[in-house]
This record gives structure tokens, sequence and C-alpha cells, in this order.
């Protein structure tokens, strides 16, 4: 089947495609692969370098602080020692009145032959209860003598009871004048007879001795500090890390940027002592799982791969088949035909499509053949619609003819009688048309009525309540004649009565409601429901009037589309009203469903 108006074919956009589409999917899905694999593995990367990091250092900060702990508990017992020693003791029981500088050189000997046998101890102090000092190496030293003289850094010394209190540089009673900080031990001193207090002793632990300790163990990323942040051994660089929440025993991690490189640092106090352990190591590969990223590294490949099949596939058995398909969809249009496709498609799914393509092609030939014929109908009530016209005009000369015969003679109501009936013909041909304004309609029945009382007389009265509003309502032409026909033949007479016709009209939500009531003999609800829903088969063999007021409703629903277009309401021997419904519609639509419709009747 040929058809016009194809438009010359450009092709398939890329950008528009299903292909252009998954590729742009499938290459999305990679590139979020791709940016997690990254992301993954420097998280990954990161948080074992962290927690390699956290375990190196909680080692090592354990390991340094127990080593601490130990090499202080050495000290503490040479104190000890230092406190039992006799000449000592005997300057710490002399009465005031006996100290002379005698006794206090014996005592610092006494002391010095103890310090003899060890390294470390920078000086000793001992204080008697009324102040006066021994000291070992008193010389290199600052006192402040107005904190000695008071009572304040006595006092957590006199609350151990003889315990020693490890506390930083003489508790601030001296200090070196070489600025280097030392850790002091500190204990209350009691007579071994009567266990008085007799005094105090602080020893000085000079910083070397930690320094020994970190080159033993190879360790040149330790910082040990005071718990003021006073540097006392290690590497001094890393002094100024620290900060009050070092002093915890629990150790405390953190990143920090030391010199522009990431650095990673830390930190905890040691126990019961005023002394705080940094450690400082920079990032490098260490902790790094090259195991697991070996592992992600390859599924990632794996992936890629996997990702490559799938494009492949998707362009070998989805997106080559359906371009062949568009590309003989194509070919079609351009050679203006409507014809079946013949492509080879790899799977059920677009198998089903080409089927499907086909199928609408066949019904959409079969739609154009029976559209061409309902067209050759329809040109060939036009052609009978137009002899129809041409018919008529005899008929309209004849009557005149006979009305001017009919005035010669005298017979004025005959002529009127002539004239009634050419006006009624003339209304009701129209001129061929299959619409009509509805004051042509109503023209059409006054001109019919007046017809059946020159045959029987005023049977009938007739009453007119058109609102003004409907006049140029366009309706189906002869609508209303055959309901009146009906009243009169099938209800009126036969009741025998004088009987009146009411027709209504009104404008309801833009449709025109149409009123027939007649005072005839009514009609069963039986009778009503048959007209209603009956097809045009049972309808052949019913009575004649029921035939022709189904007739009637049958064009009223081809005109306006739908069935919901009547409603008949009847009491019997007291009336029947029938309410037609009838939608707005432009007379060039009504003309085109009054010939369809004329078509529609000639195929029944």
């Amino acid at each position: 089947m040929k058809f016009s108006g194809v438009k010359e074919y450009t092709g398939i956009k890329e950008k528009h495609t299903l292909s252009s589409g998954l590729k742009k999917l499938i290459f999305g899905i990679v590139f979020i692969v791709v940016i997690s694999f990254m992301m993954s593995t420097y998280v990954i990367t990161a948080n074992e370098q962290m927690d390699n990091n956290i375990q190196n250092a909680e080692n090592v900060l354990m390991i340094l602080s127990s080593n601490i702990t130990s090499e202080m508990q050495k000290y503490t017992s040479l104190s000890r020692l230092v406190i039992t020693e006799e000449r000592l003791v005997s300057f710490l029981r002399a009465p005031v009145s006996s100290v002379d500088i005698g006794m206090i050189n014996d005592a610092r000997y006494g002391i010095m032959d103890i310090l003899n046998v060890t390294e470390g101890v920078d000086c000793v102090m001992a204080f008697r209860e009324d102040m006066i000092m021994v000291a070992t190496n008193r010389f290199t030293y600052d006192y402040d003598y107005e904190v000695m003289n008071g009572e304040a850094w006595k006092k957590e010394i006199y609350d151990r009871l003889g315990s020693v209190v490890f506390m930083l540089n003489s508790n601030n009673i001296a200090c070196k004048y070489d600025g280097r900080a030392v850790v002091t031990i500190g204990r209350a001193i009691y007579d071994i007879d009567s266990q008085d207090r007799t005094g105090i002793l602080l020893m000085n632990i000079s910083g070397s001795v930690f320094d020994r300790m970190l080159l033993g163990l190879k360790y040149d990323d330790i910082c040990i500090v005071g718990n003021d942040g006073t540097f006392i051994a290690g590497n001094s660089e890393y002094a100024d890390c620290y900060d009050e929440s070092f002093n915890s025993e629990d150790i405390v991690h953190r990143n920090i940027k030391l010199k522009g490189k990431k650095m990673f640092l830390s930190g905890c106090k040691v126990k019961d002592m005023p002394l705080v352990i940094l450690r400082v190591v920079p990032y490098g590969m260490e902790g790094i799982p090259f195991r697991m990223l070996c592992i992600l590294l390859f599924l990632m490949i794996v992936f890629f791969l996997m990702a490559s099949i799938v494009i492949i596939y998707i362009r070998d058995n989805i997106t080559e088949p359906i371009f062949k398909l568009s590309k003989s969809m194509e070919k079609n249009k351009l050679e203006g035909e409507l014809k079946k496709i013949d492509v080879y498609v790899p799977n059920s799914e677009l198998d089903m499509l080409q089927n499907d393509y086909n199928n609408m092609i066949d019904h959409v030939n079969e739609l154009i053949d029976k559209l061409m014929e309902k067209e050759k109908n329809l040109q060939k009530a036009q052609m009978r619609v137009l002899q129809e016209q041409i018919k008529p005009h005899f008929l309209y000369n004849s009557i005149e003819t006979i009305g001017f015969m009919a005035m010669d003679a005298g017979a004025e109501d005959v002529h009127d009688a002539l004239e009634t009936l050419g006006s009624f013909y003339r209304n009701f041909l129209s001129k061929g048309d299959k619409v009509i304004a509805l004051s042509r309609e109503i023209t059409i029945v006054r001109d019919y009525l007046s017809l059946q009382r020159l045959r029987y007389g005023d049977i009938v009265e007739d009453k007119y309540e058109i609102e003004e509003d409907t006049l140029n309502f366009i309706i189906p032409k002869l609508i209303l004649q055959p309901l009146v026909e009906n009243s009169i033949y099938h209800g009126i007479r036969l009741k025998g009565e004088k009987g009146q016709i009411i027709i209504s009209s009104k404008l309801k939500d833009r449709e025109l409601h149409l009123i027939i009531k007649d005072t005839g003999i009514g009609m069963k609800k039986e009778l009503i429901d048959k007209i209603l829903v009956s097809k045009r088969e049972e309808m052949n063999n019913t009575q004649t009037e029921s035939f022709g007021l189904w007739g009637t409703i049958e064009r009223i629903r081809y005109y306006a589309g739908k069935d919901d277009v009547v409603s008949i309401r009847s009491e019997i021997g007291e009336y029947t009203e029938i309410e037609l419904i009838i939608p707005d519609m432009p007379a060039e639509k009504g003309e085109q469903h009054a010939a369809e419709n004329i078509q529609s009747n000639d195929n029944r």
C-alpha cells in the first residue's frame, strides 16, 4: 500500500540511541567502580596504616613506660639507703645547737658514699625539720628560699607518710643553672627508733638517665617531657607537640603536620609519675595491606572484563538487531509502502517485536481498506442526496400548479392545504441538509400538525415551550416529526379523545434537552426497555411503531457518538414523555455525522 508525505530519512542520532544510552550507563558504572576502588583503597590503606601505627605506638609506649617505671624503682630503693645512712641520721637527730659545718659535711659525705655506686643522680638534698639543709651538688642550683621556707611544697610529701612522691625540678624550690629539667624523688624521713618525722629527702634524677635508656632501645622518635611540657629527654623537636590531653595514662593518638609532612603522634603519661612520653613517626609503607589491595585490583580487572563482555553482548544481541529492524522499517517509509519486514534477530523478545510490527502493518492495511470502502460509500450517499435534491423540484412545481388551479376554481381551503404541504416538504427536504437549526425543525412539526388537522380535525392541540437560546441549536433533521407522528397514531388516537402534544427545549451544560410529551395511552415498561436496549435485527421483527421510535433514537445515538442520549418516562393511560439529549456540535461536523449515519444505514 503506497502512502505519501514521507520525510527523507536522516539516520538515527547517536545521542538518542539505546546503544549510546547503554554505553553511557556502563561507562558511568565503570567510573563509579573506579572511584569506589580508589576511595576504598585510600580508606583501607589509611585505616591499616593507622591501625599499624597505633599498634606499634602502643607497644613502644607501654615498653618504654614500663622501663621508666622499673628504672625509677631503682632510684626509689637508693633513696631508702640514703635515709638510713648513719651520718645523715645523726645530722637529722642532732639538736640544733649541735649542728655545725662539720656535721653537715659528714652527712654529705655519707650520702655521696652511697651515690658512688650508681649513676644518674644529679643531686640529693636533705632538710631537717628546722630547714637546715645538706646537699651533694648545691652550687649547680639556684634556690628559691621564699618558696623553700613556705609550707606548700612540703604538703604533698608529708601526705604520703614516707612513701615516695615523683616531682619535677625539686618541687620548685630549686632549679639548675643550665636550665635542664630533672625528675625529683621526694619522701618524708622518719626516725627508725622513735618513728618521729625528722626531715625531707629530695633526690634529683638527671635527664641523661632517660637519654641512655632511649639510646639503648634505639628510639630516635621519642620525646620525654614533664607533665607541664618541660623537655626532659629524647628528640627535643617533638616537645612542642605536647598539650594537656596527653596527661592521661590512656594512650592518645592524632595526625599532625610537622615541617609540612603528615606525621602520626602518640603519647601517654607514665603511671604515678609527672612524665609524658611522646612518639612521632612519619607515614610510610608500613601497614599497607598489599595482599588485600592486590585482591581488590584483581577484582576490578575482572569487573572490567565482565563490563566489556556485557557491552559486546548488548551490541551484538540488542542494539545491532534493533538498528537492523529500524533500518528495515525506515526503508518501508522511504519506499512509501506499508509491508512486512523480515530481519534475522537473535532473541525471542526482538522477534516478538518484529512480529508485533508485522501484525500492526496487517491491521493498518485492513483499516485503510475499510476506510477507503467507507469513503466510497460516503460518496455514493452524497450522490443520492444530490439526486434527492433534484427530484423535489417537480413535486414543488406540481403542488404550486394545483394550488393555482384551486384558486381559479374558488377552492381556497384546497389552496391553503397545498401551500402548507409545499412548505412542509421544502423544510422536510431542506435542500439535502442532514442537520438543521431547531427553529426549522419546529416549523416542520407545525406544518405537519396543520396537515394532520385537515385530515382529523382538532384531535391534537400542540404547545411549544422553546427557550430563545435554543432556536439556533444544530440538531439532526427530522427527529421531532417522527416522534410527534408516533404520539398521534399510537398514543392520542388510540385513547379516543382530544390530546395534547407539548414540545419543550432548554440548554444544560452545553447540551440541548428536547422533551416531547403527549397525553396518549402511555407505554408499558417492557416495551420501553425493549426499545432502549434492542439491536436492529431484533427491531426488524417487532411492531412498526416501536421500530420508528427506535430508529429515531439510533440516529441521535449515531449523531452524538454515545448511547446515553434518550430517556422515556410513561404512565399507562396518562402520558408518555421522551427526553432527547443532543450535544453542541458545529454544523460542518454535524453534516459529517449525518452523512456517516446514511452510510451506516446503507451498510445495515
